[in-house]
């Protein structure tokens, strides 16, 4: 279907909608799309004052509130068309300290979300979600992968009108947070930049690549289905040493060692998806479970054939992996960095 036919003239609510992927959405909405209104749902009121004077928009509507407290999200649904449910604790180390929060959040809070969106008859809701959630071994992670699960039970709930689906992709580049940021402020500090593991493999993606993974799984998905955006992979080595050169940094790379909770490499698809998964151009579908489908046959057949991926699953080990050069091109073509060497 048609983007533009999906969502002109709805009501959109994105929760979490002050991140940096909220602003650059929301953004995309108003600019590109004749949406009839576009709601923020979130807690923090100083990002929506900001949001709301950096777009001067009388479509643009915010509410304050918490995804984990039901009646709000109940309240804040009526009415609304489109869900795209971005809010989310999302830092590894954080959830490994406070696991009950990221319990609150990610699952509780998706769950309400899930459940106002099917009882106010709610057109359909994209969740997104993380190559943390596929092999989890970290609580943002686990969160993750059991917010994917509710997801795809709810999609099986014949009662609902709502269509339910979702998007999975790795780390987005220079979002609030995020690793190169990160290192850039460690540089402005005149320090080291530490890293856990020089071989340490991410998949990467541009802030615009998730936010058309998205807008994609919205005009295209049906029930049950995950959506992964085609990636390259960068090593933490190969992005902290591209910076060194790029900003001719000279205090150097200091290995700290991997943290609790965080993996070598990340997988966007697991084997086990492998047979359920259908390339589709710039993305992956991966199709949910079906009851009753015999899957031995296609451990016996073999796996991977139709989608052209690897049998253990699409990992940030087996992607395509940028060179060096490759890297510092790839991070020469954010605005931000643009903006740190000027």
């Amino acid at each position: 279907m048609d983007t533009k036919e999906t969502i002109n003239n709805k009501t959109i609510m994105v929760t979490g909608g002050t991140g940096s992927f909220g602003n650059c959405f929301v953004e995309r909405l108003l600019r590109d799309f004749n949406s009839k209104e576009v709601i923020v749902f979130s807690r923090d009121e100083k990002k929506q004052l900001d949001m709301r004077n950096r777009f001067e928009d009388d479509r643009l509507k915010f509410i304050i509130g918490d995804v984990r407290e039901k009646d709000v999200v109940y309240r804040a649904m009526k009415g609304v068309d489109l869900v795209f449910h971005a809010a989310a604790l999302k830092q590894v180390p954080t959830g490994e300290f406070f696991p009950i929060e990221m319990i609150r959040t990610n699952i509780l809070g998706a769950y309400n979300v899930i459940n106002a969106a099917a009882d106010n008859n709610v057109k359909k809701v994209v969740v997104l979600s993380t190559d943390k959630a596929v092999y989890p071994i970290n609580v943002m992670g686990m969160t993750k992968a059991l917010m994917e699960r509710l997801m795809i039970a709810d999609s099986r709930n014949k009662r609902n009108k709502t269509i339910f689906c979702g998007t999975r992709y790795g780390n987005v580049m220079y979002t609030r947070g995020s690793v190169i940021p990160f290192f850039i402020q460690l540089i402005k500090k005149n320090r080291p930049l530490t890293i856990t593991d020089s071989g340490m493999t991410r998949f990467m993606l541009f802030l615009k690549d998730s936010i058309d993974l998205v807008l994609y799984a919205m005009a295209n998905g049906e029930n049950g289905e995950i959506f992964v955006k085609k990636a390259p992979v960068a090593t933490v080595g190969n992005i902290a040493q591209s910076l060194i050169e790029l900003f001719d940094y000279k205090k150097g790379i200091e290995e700290m060692g991997i943290r609790p909770g965080e993996k070598m490499h990340e997988t966007l698809i697991s084997r086990e998806e492998l047979f359920r998964t259908k390339d589709v151009g710039d993305f992956y579908k991966v199709s949910p479970e079906v009851p009753g489908v015999d899957y031995r046959k296609y451990y016996f057949e073999g796996i991977g054939g139709k989608n052209g991926l690897p049998e253990e699953g699409y990992k940030s080990s087996n992607a395509k992996r940028l060179s060096l050069e490759e890297t510092k091109e790839m991070l020469l073509s954010l605005d931000e960095v643009k903006e740190e060497l000027s």
